[in-house]
């Protein structure tokens, strides 16, 4: 039911606690892409606009709880890794807490400011009742979105990556099984969309809290492992936050970016929203290596183990940059087919947007595959301050681009936000992993 990864070969550890993370975060994705999708087809471009445009709001809303459960679960893992049984109970206490205020506040923040924010976002007046009444449903069940994502990383930070994808799994059947069920026979339009997707969200909440229950003693807490520790919550705050308010940094950057595609009309929002929906999934393996990395690099770092390390960042760079060039050609050539799933026939518009986002985008993933791994290798090192200014690195040249770009080339400059983000952000990654490396090899006299 757990693994330890201070043991046995790097790349063996890494690729099969990946094989499973990259169906897991699949289905998480698949959720909103089946969203799209169902929006799309049966109720038309419009709604799928609709739909498409709230993506950078939800990015900045559910992006804070996915980076901010990530880093919590990561002083879990450290603490597994240094089989500090009393320390792993402490800590799944401590994220349990974190986690419920931190949803509390967002919810109600989302709730009240969210027709505002999506007007603030310049959303075309068309379909702007659509994507409030999505986004506002979405927002009110933060809390289990929280719950859920808290759950699916403390799992994995006892390096099980196995269970929370079947998990994961049932969840997304039973959204794919309501949404239709919502929308075409209960004939509840957009809203039904959001509205099966949040009970989707607490079935699976329901399912991961009894597969710990049942199967993950070491996650089971004692009444003792409540008691406020001042330095144990510091020491998941100093984590858990800065990795939430990097993701939202980042998420304000694309915030900035939607405004500017929002101009040009609902076909290029729904061309941008449809491509990404295709991206978003076609990335889950590289951003799950990513996610390996911090898990392999918290429990080896909380061991002491650290000339594993450096080996798991090379043979997981050679294999993550493989696949990402592999998967950019094969979106390249047939990213448009699964783009007309979303639209229909007769959208040629919307295809040759979707079909240059794909283009340019495509041809950096390999830049991407390595950002991920720095920065997540980063992350499970307890490293935030670089993490982050990467992370407004990534706010500063979507910001570019969608002043100056857009401005100048239309769609184009939208499309080239992306790569300029990902050069921008894995530079100064980069450099702090290798300074960082260095001073491992000078302090451990490693080879």
């Amino acid at each position: 039911m757990t693994k330890n990864m201070t043991e046995g070969s790097p790349a063996r550890l890494i690729l099969f606690f990946t094989l499973p993370l990259v169906a897991g975060n699949i289905f998480q994705q698949l959720y909103a892409f089946v969203d799209t999708l169902l929006v799309g087809r049966f109720l038309g471009v419009n709604a799928l606009a609709a739909v498409g445009c709230t993506g950078a709001l939800m990015f900045l809303m559910l992006g804070f709880v996915i980076g901010m459960t990530s880093g919590l679960s990561i002083y879990t893992g450290q603490r597994f890794g240094a089989k500090d049984a009393a320390g792993v109970r402490q800590s799944v206490a401590a994220c349990t807490v974190i986690s419920l205020v931190a949803g509390l506040v967002l919810t109600v923040f989302g709730v009240l400011l969210c027709r505002q924010l999506l007007v603030w976002t310049q959303t075309p007046e068309e379909i702007l009742d659509g994507a409030y009444a999505f986004l506002s449903i979405i927002f009110s069940g933060i809390l289990l979105f929280v719950l859920l994502q808290l759950q699916t990383n403390l799992i994995r930070a006892l390096g099980n990556s196995k269970a929370p994808t079947v998990l994961l799994a049932v969840a997304l059947c039973i959204n794919i099984i309501l949404e239709p069920i919502a929308i075409l026979v209960l004939r509840w339009g957009i809203p039904g969309a959001a509205i099966a997707t949040v009970v989707s969200q607490a079935i699976g909440n329901a399912l991961c809290y009894l597969y710990i229950r049942k199967n993950l003693p070491d996650l089971h807490t004692h009444r003792e492992d409540w008691r406020f520790d001042k330095k144990v919550y510091l020491g998941h705050l100093k984590i858990g936050l800065p990795m939430g308010f990097q993701t939202s940094i980042i998420a304000i950057g694309s915030i900035i970016l939607q405004i500017a595609i929002n101009q040009f009309g609902p076909v290029a929002v729904a061309s941008y929203a449809a491509a990404q929906k295709v991206e978003a999934i076609a990335l889950m393996p590289m951003m799950s290596f990513g996610m390996a990395m911090a898990a392999y690099t918290a429990q080896n770092y909380g061991a002491h183990k650290f000339h594993r390390i450096g080996l798991g960042v090379k043979k997981c760079a050679m294999m993550s940059v493989s696949f990402a060039i592999v998967v950019g050609i094969l979106l390249i050539l047939f990213g448009t087919d699964i783009i007309e799933l979303f639209v229909g026939e007769g959208q040629e518009q919307v295809l040759r947007y979707g079909q240059q986002y794909l283009v340019i985008n495509g041809s950096c993933y390999w830049i991407l595959s390595l950002l991920f791994i720095f920065r997540y290798t980063l992350q499970g090192l307890g490293q935030s301050v670089v993490p982050t200014i990467a992370g407004i690195m990534e706010l500063i040249m979507r910001t570019l681009a969608a002043v100056v770009l857009c401005a100048a080339i239309g769609f184009t400059g939208a499309c080239i936000a992306n790569p300029m983000a990902w050069i921008g952000s894995c530079v100064p990654l980069a450099i702090a992993f290798f300074w960082t490396w260095r001073g491992f090899r000078r302090q451990h006299d490693l080879a």
